[in-house]
């Protein structure tokens, strides 16, 4: 069973290396002029090729040989021109900040990318990649530049500064308008039937992974990455004995490659070894549930946890000998966080943050992937005297959930995953990131229970639903005397 970030084995590198080194070059762009040459000494002229692709574990800039993010070698006076592409589709481009270089940003749709600049000091400076998460997963490497001389020594160039913290940054980056959205929060009442007494089978699933921009709050729009246009993705029933025969496509437009981590599979990366998947690809395999349990699933492509965070997660429910037992209404609930740019409530198109990701600094916490997804969008509803299922997990990528349900005791809880042994009569129940429960309990009074995480703090960041009970009042079970709080999100 798999769980946490994707560390491949040496056999899976040898895997990803040949499929990032695939993809062929295509025409390049159109590069800038090159800048004017010196009158007395013409420049030489250095072509260096790179691509893109996964070695190690993480991302990283290619040259022909397959090394690494080599250091790039010049003089003084050369002229450089450097033509880059994508080896795994992704969405990528290269700067050398110290000497104004920056590329067009370049994937598998554009194809390579082309710079051209004259060389006009001596020093060491870093290249990398500027799209979000990647230079902190590899993509950075030295370019050395000697004196004319062919005895000149390189002088060292101070080291850049580090970027200002994105807590500072957020306060100077530009606010863009809401972008159009749409709704990318799951339904939670959308939970497959239950399976129950039959034969161990094969279940197909496919997949598809999408990014998109949707709406994360009122007025406030962000660039999700989805398994399936929502988040979580689509919760999957199968049970122990099933081989799952499961397919991860990824969309033509997406910019990054995606991949898929099931905590319900024995086998390298939970699938992810096998299931790193550019742009406009589909990749299957097949595995078999041999636990029960609740389970999360996850993308697992460097940045891990950007790629969680934007909302690739989701549960697959692999159900024990006979099924669980029988319940009125089931509900399907994960917790995520997220951090952007702008703090919480900022209208406008939220960028992502990966400083505050890596600070662990959220800046919304949410249900079903959206601020109101189960307080104004989607209802969950019983009746007085249906017990009521709720399978939670938590995405994350980061934060532990406390998860609590005001004015509810949980009659049974499944704790970790586990289908086995509930514990009974509990208030609150602890799931950690990547981590998932089962609650049960019986609605026995009508009104507004809401969902909370009591790490209560977080309720003004996002983290509120709302499970609606209908029916006739009984006053042995709860009976207000006329100067109680009528708010029912008061704790009990």
């Amino acid at each position: 069973m798999s769980a946490g970030p994707f560390f491949p084995t040496p056999a899976t590198l040898a895997f990803l290396v040949a499929a990032a080194l695939a993809a062929p070059l295509s025409i390049a762009q159109t590069a800038p002029p090159a800048q004017k040459q010196a009158a007395t000494k013409p420049s030489a002229l250095q072509r260096i090729t790179l691509s893109t692709g996964i070695k190690d574990g993480k991302m990283a800039f290619l040259d022909e040989k397959g090394q690494a993010n080599p250091t790039l070698k010049a003089k003084v006076g050369d002229t450089i021109e450097i033509t880059i592409s994508s080896g795994e589709g992704a969405q990528h481009d290269i700067v050398i900040p110290e000497l104004n270089v920056k590329s067009a940003q370049f994937d598998k749709s554009t194809g390579p990318a082309k710079v051209r600049f004259k060389v006009t000091r001596a020093g060491t400076f870093e290249y990398y990649c500027t799209i979000s998460g990647h230079r902190q997963v590899g993509m950075e490497g030295k370019f050395e530049v000697a004196g004319g001389g062919a005895s000149a020594v390189v002088a060292a160039a101070p080291r850049a500064a580090p970027p200002r913290h994105a807590i500072d940054y957020a306060e100077t980056t530009p606010i863009l308008g809401a972008l159009p959205a749409v709704s990318v929060s799951r339904d939670p009442n959308a939970v497959p039937p239950s399976i129950g007494k039959r034969a161990a089978q094969t279940v197909k699933y496919r997949i598809e992974t999408v990014e998109l921009v949707g709406q994360l709050d009122d007025g406030t729009s962000f660039t999700y990455w989805t398994f399936g246009r929502k988040v979580p993705g689509p919760m999957l029933r199968v049970k122990a004995g099933d081989t799952v025969e499961f397919t991860l496509a990824n969309a033509k437009n997406s910019k990054m490659i995606h991949s898929i981590d099931f905590h319900a599979t024995t086998g390298p990366g939970g699938g992810a070894a096998f299931l790193q998947v550019p742009p406009g690809v589909e990749k299957t395999i097949s595995f078999k549930a041999l636990n029960p349990g609740l389970f999360v699933y996850h993308c697992a492509t460097p940045s891990v946890p950007e790629h969680i965070s934007a909302g690739m997660y989701g549960m697959i429910l692999v159900e024990p000998d006979g099924g669980l037992p029988r319940v009125d209404k089931e509900f399907y609930v994960m917790q995520g966080d997220l951090y952007t740019k702008h703090k919480t409530g900022t209208k406008g198109h939220q960028p992502f943050d990966h400083e505050k990701l890596m600070a662990e600094v959220p800046d919304y916490y949410v249900f079903n992937g959206a601020v109101g997804a189960l307080t104004k969008e989607h209802r969950m509803q019983a009746k007085v005297g249906e017990t009521v299922r709720i399978y939670f997990g938590v995405g994350g990528p980061n934060k532990i959930s406390s998860f609590h349900v005001i004015g509810e005791i949980f009659d049974r809880v499944y704790t970790e995953a586990s289908t086995s042994a509930p514990r009974e009569n509990v208030q609150t129940t602890v799931v950690p990131p990547g981590g998932a429960a089962i609650v049960e309990f019986k609605v026995d009074y009508p009104g507004k229970y809401v969902l909370v995480d009591h790490a209560l703090s977080r309720a003004g960041k996002g983290l509120l639903g709302i499970l609606e009970v209908v029916g006739p009042a009984d006053a042995a079970v709860y009976r207000d005397h006329g100067d109680s709080p009528k708010d029912p999100s008061m704790a009990h």
